[in-house]
């Protein structure tokens, strides 16, 4: 039998006009500034001018991912799509795809089969052009940073000492470590530079926790691009910055709305990784979501000791937010994975490696029930080889910790394959909640690492580096101690080496390097090999990436 591709499927289904899912919001014309037919930017003043209550908010994780897929982003829409279903207001707000993985190894990213999010080419490419004007002011800081230096340096700024990077939306290794500045006095001052993927820059973490365009300028006046010969930390707003870099993002912080497959409205605004940043749509975008609808259901990147952590002890304590209850995104195949089978034999039925690879997904169950206090529930993403045995063992451990479990079968379903789960996440949304953080902001940043590290990836503890060590002490005297932590780590496991997998125990976290990303208001940790430029893999996504003579886009999967 021939399945349809993800974006034959997207093609395959008309949408309605963008007007109309704003009209069904009841959302004023006045805050509607379309982008032909199908998305639209909402003015972030409707915020400041509604007094409808908030809706419900649902968070949406996973289990650890592994090349056997999860489901994260599908199941959101579905759920979504299924709330609607059964009679519920829903409103999506998701982030949006980096160029970088949808040419890579990941392809396109906005859902897949019967729940996804449309236009979906639109959406994994340039969309309303946020990304672009990101890197566009991270690069205008970059070129007042180094004309400063070049015009005389007035600030003193130590060229060895810059720690602001220029970013390109796209991955390329080769960009990770450059020298520039070269071919003479005219052309620049020779130093070592480097880039950032754009989802990793720090404009893109302002970008989603700014509350305003005030707020956006003043977190972006704060951002410290270097220190001077003697120490002090050298800010956008010393550089005179702040002002044409809102002015360049002034667009680009309206929420994007777009549609379901089943004309759900969705808001798919910012796009931080959640390995080498935190991992969240804007708080613009899921405020909106809120006050538009009885439940917002949103996501979080990667796995839940990543995306969910960030979320909850960055995003939520910032924006004071507070979920009604969490769904965790699983597969079959994927625990199987955790259990040591070969990807190429994860269709075969296999009892004893389920088990096995299990307690990855009751770790992060007890997470978030026991650490955070919320109430949540395992959704089992379905796929047409899980065999009953299976489902049973999966539904069996996870009631032993007083868990649900909703087989979700959105991808070949749509919102009909939501219901279940959409029943159970409104029950669980009337039941009691204890939300805490896992650290508190008075902790040392020590203090902070090792709760994260103890209490969410099960670690023995967190050893610095002498030069990690060095930056923690700099910082704290700079007065950076009381800030949440943003952990730069592998997605591939629930330590800082991808290949343990499972729930490892019996390991320490090693932080490299600790950086203050002061626009933001968090500390960002690296750990292990993680890298802020990812690369290309031996076969890129983009190879099979083509559009035809009448424009129609072909290979975004």
């Amino acid at each position: 039998m021939a399945y349809m591709t993800d974006i034959e499927i997207a093609q395959s289904v008309a949408p309605a006009h963008i007007s109309e899912i704003a009209a069904g919001l009841n959302i004023d014309d006045k805050y509607v500034e379309q982008y032909g037919k199908t998305k639209a930017k909402i003015d972030f003043n409707y915020l400041k001018e509604t007094d409808a209550p908030d809706g419900k908010l649902i968070l949406v994780t996973a289990i650890t991912p592994t090349p056997a897929g999860e489901g994260k982003t599908t199941t959101s829409i579905g759920l979504a799509d299924g709330l609607r279903k059964i009679g519920k207001k829903s409103v999506l707000a998701l982030r949006e795809p980096s160029l970088g993985p949808v040419f890579g190894i990941k392809g396109g990213a906005a859902g897949g089969g019967w729940a996804q999010v449309i236009p979906m080419e639109d959406i994994n490419l340039h969309f309303t052009g946020d990304f672009h004007a990101i890197g566009a002011a991270n690069n205008l800081l970059a070129a007042m940073l180094d004309n400063h230096i070049q015009q005389g340096n007035a600030l003193g700024i130590d060229p060895k000492k810059i720690t602001w990077k220029r970013a390109v939306d796209m991955n390329d290794r080769q960009l990770r470590n450059i020298v520039d500045g070269l071919g003479g006095r005219l052309n620049g001052v020779p130093r070592e530079d480097g880039f950032d993927i754009t989802v990793a820059s720090e404009i893109m973490a302002v970008f989603c926790l700014a509350a305003d365009i005030a707020d956006l300028k003043a977190r972006l006046a704060r951002i410290i691009v270097a220190y001077t010969y003697d120490g002090r930390p050298v800010t956008a707003h010393d550089l005179k910055a702040e002002g044409a870099m809102t002015a360049l993002l002034k667009d680009a912080i309206k929420p994007n709305l777009v549609q379901t497959l089943e004309h759900t409205p969705a808001f798919v605004h910012g796009g931080p990784f959640a390995n080498i940043a935190h991992g969240c749509n804007s708080i613009t975008a899921t405020r909106m979501a809120l006050k538009l609808g009885d439940y917002c259901v949103t996501e979080a990147g990667f796995a839940a000791d990543l995306g969910a952590e960030k979320f909850l002890d960055i995003k939520c304590r910032m924006a004071g937010l507070k979920p009604d209850a969490v769904v965790i995104v699983a597969t079959v195949r994927a625990l199987k994975y955790h259990g040591g089978v070969a990807k190429a034999d994860l269709n075969n039925e296999n009892l004893e490696a389920l088990e096995k690879g299990l307690p990855n997904l009751l770790q992060h169950v007890s997470n978030i029930k026991d650490v955070y206090g919320l109430p949540c529930v395992v959704a089992i993403n379905a796929f047409p080889t899980d065999t009953k045995a299976e489902l049973d063992l999966v539904e069996a451990k996870c009631r032993e910790l007083g868990v649900n479990v909703a087989l979700s079968e959105v991808w070949a379903k749509g919102g009909e394959g939501g219901k279940v789960l959409a029943e159970e996440v409104v029950r669980l949304c009337e039941t009691e909640n204890n939300f805490r953080f896992s650290y508190e902001l008075d902790q040392t940043i020590e203090e902070k690492l090792n709760a994260i590290a103890t209490k969410i990836y099960h670690a023995d503890g967190v050893d610095l580096t002498p030069a990690a060590r060095k930056q923690m002490a700099q910082l704290t005297e700079l007065g950076f101690g009381n800030v949440p932590i943003c952990v730069a780590k592998t997605q591939y496991s629930f330590s800082d080496d991808q290949k343990l997998l499972g729930a490892p125990k019996g390991f320490r976290i090693t932080v490299r390097n600790l950086k203050i990303s002061a626009g933001a208001g968090f500390i960002v940790a690296l750990t292990g090999d993680i890298m802020t430029m990812p690369g290309l893999p031996k076969v890129p996504a983009a190879e099979k990436i083509d559009v035809d003579d009448t424009g129609r886009i072909s290979g975004l999967f």
